[in-house]
């Protein structure tokens, strides 16, 4: 148990969570509410380049942001039983991923404070590697 309080692992778990609680939350909010998710985009990019292609971006972002969760949690159930901290790794550059895809819609979108929220996240993320 004394592994699991040194600070480094402690900080490795708690981007575990958070990566979890984020990306779980939203890609999982996204699938209970998909249509009213899909008609707030639509209405979101309909002046954009974008505007015909939302039903499968938003199915992309979806699976992208769950399987980051997923990759989280399973990271932090590995580094308490396994003390191996590769699928928190793994987790964090795939919320890169899931981030760049969705600053990029945002960006598109215009929608200049919905990426100002976004780069904050990815802040957090790129400053999470350095702790690996």
């Amino acid at each position: 148990m004394e592994f699991l309080t040194t600070p480094d692992v402690v900080g490795q778990l708690a981007i575990g969570v958070f990566i979890a609680i984020v990306f779980l939350q939203s890609g999982l909010d996204k699938v209970i509410d998909w249509k009213g998710n899909l008609s707030w985009l639509q209405g979101h990019f309909k002046n954009s380049i974008l505007s015909g292609m939302v039903t499968p971006m938003l199915g992309i972002v979806t699976i992208a942001e769950i399987v980051t969760g997923l990759f989280a949690v399973c990271g932090v159930i590995c580094l308490i039983w396994c003390k191996e901290s590769t699928c928190i790794q793994y987790s964090v550059m795939l919320g890169l991923l899931s981030l760049l895809m969705l600053i990029f819609g945002q960006r598109i979108a215009k929608d200049y404070d919905g990426a100002k929220t976004i780069a904050i996240y990815f802040g957090v993320l790129l400053v999470s590697l350095l702790l690996f």
